[in-house]
């Protein structure tokens, strides 16, 4: 692509695809200035004579004839300090500064078309600490030194494309646009950019593992996902894809969290941004905004930004993995995504496929999964960092069966199926345990870091859940009472686990995040629980008097013990359990 790309004229325009005429020297994927308001745009599409462009602002008032200048390079964004903390839209411009450039249109609803802030403040300085000294000898994503930002170091690394000798450093207060580090005589400053539709490149990848602890039990004991992985989220509305992105969010042990809120309601992204400088973070104890990113393209953004805001949000992601930290990026939704798609390629007239969407939807998808995963991060040093993505679906009417949601289906390692009937019963997380698996094998992991007899323990669960839905139909057809002892047992005991262990309550301090230990022991003792009532049945006792028994109420005094009483809890609950059925 040339540094020059030209000057054109408007054609035609559809909406927010727009055709021009005169950038002959334009690339595929080049982003261009449209009109007299220097709207932000990006070619997508190259004819004879004629490029087609899609306008990332309103397109309103945008006339044949009209100017297109092209930029010379691609959608880029800017990575550098002043990132965390930051809220952006779909193709990173930083929407407080936005406001605040827009002077009186504070007191209107929309920020000002053609409105042009840079991402990263250039007037903040950052106090810069060098790791590198004059004669020190480099190599691309080498870590030169670093700067303070929230709880977490920021790392500032050697660029592509730059090795040699550092024969300059400077330390001490700088601006993201200022050179640290000269290398060979060329100047590096903190701040790079970035194509967003290009992954960066990492020096291996790794096998995934580790899992992404989360706090929910429902995740981490029954379809865990590991640190580099994809998960992907279905449900229908109202079924708490949201309300499971934003635990996720607060709970999980990833360093940094990217959320990209794409094609939500305004009110509901509203009220995360209102709640999450309020929030306290657990595991630093400042605020929770202070390591978070937020990429916000809400529903009556413009549609084509909406396009490119998952690529914008991968980006940064990418950038803060390469620094060795594990992020997880949080997608809501992929199906506002995909509508942005489908409307972008019928303006475009390009053949439907399935339910009028592109018939590269599912490539395009691919490529976004595909840019998740664990790595060896380039550069000297064994830094290690980790992209885990968990996209939410919103399929129409709950439809499962819908593209969107069998694309992800194939291409996430891990599946967490919503359910409406749970989430209306007010069971969340509303997590279907029949509809939902993980291909990961994290086992090992599990039962060297937290009990030798973890897998067991969650194939007796998923096994009992699994025959308790069969007993339920049985239910609904002749009746409870045709049961025998044995299946009645395995009725109570899969309410013990429904009711008492994969339902939790983000209201309560001690049951809102549950670490692995705690679901160890909890697990354990409901399966002690079960084979007591197995054991008083097959004496005789009653079943009625075994299964009512009030001592198996104790079980969900497990999820408020806090976790260094609940080793001692858990085995005087099951002993008293055990010495009430032994009396009937």
């Amino acid at each position: 692509m040339t540094a020059d790309a030209g000057s054109g004229r408007i054609d035609r325009v559809a909406g927010p695809v727009v055709a021009a005429t005169g950038l002959e020297r334009a690339g595929l994927y080049e982003l261009v200035h449209v009109g007299d308001a220097k709207l932000s745009g990006e070619v997508i599409q190259l004819k004879p004579g004629a490029v087609v462009i899609q306008v990332y602002e309103d397109p309103t008032g945008l006339r044949a004839g009209d100017p297109v200048l092209g930029a010379g390079h691609p959608l880029e964004v800017e990575l550098g300090p002043g990132l965390l903390g930051g809220i952006f839209d779909g193709v990173q411009r930083p929407l407080p500064a936005l406001a605040a450039a827009c002077g009186e249109a504070l007191a209107r609803p929309f920020v000002e078309r053609g409105t042009h802030v840079p991402a990263l403040d250039r007037d903040r300085s950052w106090d810069f600490e060098p790791a590198v000294s004059i004669g020190s000898r480099v190599v691309p994503r080498d870590l030169l030194g670093t700067v303070p930002e929230g709880p977490l170091a920021h790392r500032i690394l050697a660029p592509d494309g730059a090795a040699g000798v550092v024969t300059d450093v400077r330390a001490g207060p700088v601006r993201v646009d200022e050179p640290v580090v000269w290398i060979d005589g060329s100047p590096v400053p903190p701040m790079r950019r970035s194509p967003v539709r290009q992954p960066l490149s990492v020096a291996r990848k790794l096998d995934p593992r580790v899992p992404l602890l989360t706090g929910q039990r429902v995740i981490d004991t029954l379809f865990p996902v590991p640190r580099g992985g994809t998960a992907t989220v279905p449900g229908g509305f109202g079924t708490g894809k949201t309300q499971l992105e934003q635990a996720l969010a607060k709970w999980s042990d990833a360093d940094i969290v990217v959320y990209v809120a794409c094609g939500e309601r305004g009110n509901e992204l509203s009220e995360v941004l209102d709640e999450l400088p309020r929030l306290t973070d657990p595991r630093t104890g400042s605020s929770l905004i202070d390591r978070t990113i937020i990429v916000a393209n809400t529903s009556n953004m413009p549609v084509a930004a909406r396009e490119a805001s998952i690529y914008t949000g991968i980006t940064m992601a990418e950038y803060f993995r390469d620094q060795g930290y594990h992020v997880v990026l949080l997608a809501d939704s992929i199906s506002r995504w995909g509508e942005a798609l489908r409307e972008v390629s019928s303006r475009l007239e390009e053949m439907p496929a399935e339910e009028g969407y592109p018939a590269y939807l599912g490539s395009r998808l691919a490529e976004f999964y595909e840019r998740a995963g664990a790595v060896a991060c380039p550069g000297a040093g064994d830094r290690v960092g980790s992209v885990t993505i968990v996209a939410a679906v919103s399929p129409p009417g709950g439809d499962f069966s819908e593209p969107i949601t069998q694309h992800s289906l194939r291409l996430a390692g891990t599946f967490w199926a919503l359910d409406p009937t749970l989430a209306h019963s007010r069971h969340f997380p509303a997590i279907e345990p029949r509809r939902s698996y993980t291909l990961h094998d994290l086992g090992s992991w599990f039962d060297a870091e937290i009990g030798p007899d973890w897998q067991e323990q969650r194939r007796w669960a998923l096994d009992l859940l699994e025959r308790e839905a069969a007993l339920k139909e049985i239910v609904q057809i002749v009746g409870a009472d045709t049961l025998g002892a044995p299946e009645q047992v395995v009725m109570r005991t899969g309410r013990l686990l429904r009711e008492d262990f994969l339902q939790q309550s983000a209201f309560d301090e001690r049951d809102a995040y549950c670490p692995p230990e705690k679901q160890y022991r909890m697990l354990r003792a409901i399966r002690r629980a079960h084979e007591a009532m197995e054991a008083t049945v097959a004496r005789g006792a009653e079943v009625a008097e075994v299964t009512g028994s009030k001592a198996l109420v104790e079980i969900s005094r497990l999820r408020h013990l806090p976790l260094g009483e609940l080793r001692q809890g858990s085995e005087s609950i099951t002993a008293q359990i055990a010495e009430a059925l032994k009396g009937l």
